[in-house]
Formats: C-alpha cells, sequence, structure tokens
C-alpha cells in the first residue's frame, strides 16, 4: 500500500473523504431533472432548450475530465478538488439568475460540468485507487461509488424541499452551498504525486499505450452506453410520470429509489469485481438492463411499476463504475489511472449528452418518450458485446514490473 505524504491522511480517511465529497458532488448534480419544468415553465423555454443545457453539462464533464485526471495525477487532487469545486458553486449560482437559454448554457453547461469533472469519479477513484492493496480496491471503488448514489437517495428529497418550499431559484443557491463544503475534503485528498509501476512513462506515452490496446476502446464504448442511459432516465423519468398523470414527488421518489438501490449495487459489484471477472459483470449489468427498460415498456405505467423499475435500474446503475476503473487499474496500472479513467469516462459523457439532449429533442418531435426507450434497450445490448471481448490480463510492463 502506498504511503502518504502525511501520515494522518490514512487510507480509510480518505476513502471516507470521497465518499462524502461525491455524495455532495453527484448529489446535486442529480437533482436537475426537478428543475426541468419549473424553470422551463417560468422561463417559457422548450423542453429540448433546458435538455441541451444539461446536455452541455455531460459533454463539458467528459471532456475536462482527462485533464483533470491529468493533473490530479501531477500535482494532487486536493488543488484540483478545490478549483472545481469553486466552479461548481459559481455556475450554480449563476444558474439561479440566468434569465435565457445562452446563460443556461453558460452556468449549467459549462461552469458546473468544469466543476464536475474534478469532484467526481476520475479525480476521486484515482486517489483511493492508488491508496487502496489490489485485493481491497475494487472493493474501495465500489464504497466510494456508493457514496455518489446515497446523495442521489438523500439529496433529492431535500432538492424537491427546497424547491417546493422556497422556489427554484432559491433552491439553487442553497445547493451551492452544499457544494462548497467540498473545498474543506479537499484537504484530505491532497495527495500529492504518487509513483508507482509505469513511472517512468509521459502522458503521451501513456495515452498512446492504451490507445493500441482494443480493450480501452471496449470499455470506452461500453461507457457511452452507460452515460446515454443514466442521463436519459436521471433528467427526464420525473418528467415521463408527470406527463403519465402522477405528482412531481412520484418522479422524485423514483430517482431517489435509484439511488438508493444502487448503494447496495455498487457495494456488491464492487464486492464482486474482486473476486471474479469484471468484465463478465459488466456483460451482465447491460443485459439486465436491456431486460429491465424492456418490461417496463410493456407493463401499464403505474406508481408501482415505476418505484419496482427505479429499484431494479438503481442495483445496475452505477456498478459499472468500480468494475470499469477497476479494469484500467488492473490492465494499465495506477500512475496515470485518474488520467485514463478520465479518457474512458468522456465517453460515458458523450453518451450522457446525447441521452440528456435527444430525450428532450425526440419529445419536443413526437410527443412521447418511447423512441428514446428504444434506443436505450438496443445500445444496452451492444455495450453488452463490447464488454464480453475485454482483456482484463495486465499489460506485459506491469507483469515485467511486479
Amino acid at each position: 500500500m502506498n504511503k502518504t505524504n502525511t501520515s494522518w491522511r490514512t487510507p480509510t480517511l480518505i476513502l471516507i473523504a470521497g465518499c462524502v465529497i461525491l455524495t455532495l458532488s453527484m448529489g446535486v448534480r442529480h437533482t436537475a431533472g426537478l428543475f426541468l419544468q419549473p424553470m422551463s415553465a417560468d422561463n417559457g423555454w422548450s423542453r429540448e432548450t433546458f435538455s441541451f443545457a444539461f446536455a452541455l453539462q455531460n459533454l463539458v464533464w467528459g471532456l475536462g475530465s482527462p485533464f483533470a485526471g491529468a493533473l490530479a495525477d501531477r500535482y494532487g487532487a486536493g488543488r484540483t478538488l478545490l478549483v472545481a469545486a469553486t466552479l461548481y458553486v459559481l455556475g450554480l449560482v449563476l444558474m439561479s439568475v440566468s434569465p435565457t437559454p445562452l446563460t443556461l448554457d453558460f452556468s449549467a453547461g459549462l461552469l458546473i460540468g468544469l466543476g464536475l469533472s474534478g469532484t467526481t469519479f476520475p479525480v476521486i477513484m484515482g486517489v483511493i485507487g492508488r491508496h487502496t492493496t489490489p485485493e481491497k480496491r475494487s472493493l474501495a471503488l465500489g464504497i466510494a461509488s456508493a457514496g455518489g448514489s446515497f446523495g442521489q437517495f438523500a439529496v433529492l428529497p431535500i432538492g424537491q424541499m427546497m424547491i417546493s418550499t422556497y422556489g427554484w431559484q432559491s433552491a439553487l443557491v442553497l445547493l451551492a452551498c452544499g457544494v462548497g463544503l467540498i473545498a474543506p475534503l479537499a484537504y484530505a485528498m491532497a495527495d500529492g504525486h504518487k509513483p508507482s509501476a509505469g513511472a517512468g512513462q509521459s502522458v503521451v506515452e501513456a495515452l498512446h499505450e492504451a490507445s493500441r490496446e482494443r480493450s480501452f476502446h471496449y470499455l470506452f464504448w461500453g461507457y457511452f452506453v452507460c452515460g446515454f442511459q443514466t442521463a436519459f432516465i436521471m433528467l427526464h423519468l420525473p418528467s415521463y410520470l408527470v406527463d403519465a398523470g402522477m405528482s412531481a414527488n412520484v418522479g422524485m421518489t423514483a430517482v431517489a429509489l435509484i439511488g438508493l438501490f444502487n448503494i447496495f449495487g455498487s457495494f456488491y459489484f464492487g464486492w464482486a469485481g474482486g473476486r471474479s471477472s469484471k468484465k463478465n459483470l459488466l456483460v451482465w449489468i447491460y443485459g439486465l438492463r436491456a431486460v429491465a427498460i424492456f418490461i417496463f415498456m410493456l407493463i401499464p405505467l403505474s406508481t408501482a411499476a415505476a418505484w419496482i423499475f427505479a429499484a431494479v435500474i438503481g442495483i445496475l446503475w452505477l456498478g459499472t463504475v468500480p468494475l470499469t476503473n477497476g479494469l484500467i487499474a488492473q490492465i494499465f496500472g495506477l500512475r496515470y489511472m485518474s488520467m485514463l479513467t478520465g479518457v474512458v469516462f468522456l465517453g460515458h459523457q458523450l453518451g450522457s449528452f446525447l441521452g440528456a439532449w435527444m430525450g428532450g429533442r425526440i419529445f419536443d418531435e413526437t410527443g412521447s418518450y418511447s423512441l428514446a426507450w428504444s434506443i436505450s434497450i438496443g445500445l444496452s445490448i451492444l455495450a453488452a458485446i463490447c464488454s464480453w471481448p475485454v482483456n482484463e490480463k495486465p499489460l506485459a510492463r506491469l507483469s515485467a514490473a511486479t
């Protein structure tokens, strides 16, 4: 196990701090769907206008993640987290006073997207991975993923309560205050530069090495599908249920249930990834998502059906995160783990961009989300196929170093 440059920064403390940061960052991010209808109604925007801003957010988040990961690998995660948290807070505050689609794109899209790139999985998982032994790494990454899920479960009801009590503008400012708590937690994650096997590589060499491996591309496109599905469901499921005549609380509860059950799913898949084939588990996750969505589309829509679907999809929600990040560490090593997971995460966010934007565009064009649900099913099958040929063996360079 790597030693930290300060004795009090133990692996356990780093894991706890990382979980809390992900709880705050991901929890606030998952409230976006709650703001779609009130903000659109008050500003006279179409659903595509709001959806595009959050699609842009996902794209900026993805594009910024490799750079945030590289900065964390080079200079330590603490500084990266501090800058990113500041951008996140500023984006939420400006979003609360955005009068036009352009200002919404700048605040919710650009600033919050940059904030998320430095306060979420690539940076946090890189620090945790460097401070965890190989036999415990997958479980630790699963626990961290569960932290993001707990945020989705815990923050969503708070966000809905704030909107109902204070209005959506004040709710955004209050959520910004919560994100500000990431700043002091960043100090615990300030691990600095951590050499490991492959430390002689440059950033360019590490990227070139990864680009030559087919497994890296398989993981990229599998994560693309994960991003499409999670962004579409997170942003549009509440409105899909409201359109069916249900209350806003039913939609909020459904998204919160996804977060609740994903706590167990992330923990389980993190644990299972340390004991069996990670790529086989990815095949199961994507395959079961296709089955769950198909059944949800087939049966009559009701509150019970929505909540059961949320529970099932929640178990499968972010189980891909510890498995995909664990495979990156397992195949390519730890030296550039944050950067390489950031590159793969770019695939996730390209999918998120399309899932968020196309959901709104399809609804505006057809008056229904049916086509978007069907696309999600087809993509899930493709992701399962992409995951199957992933080669889990460490590169020859790592084997020689060991």
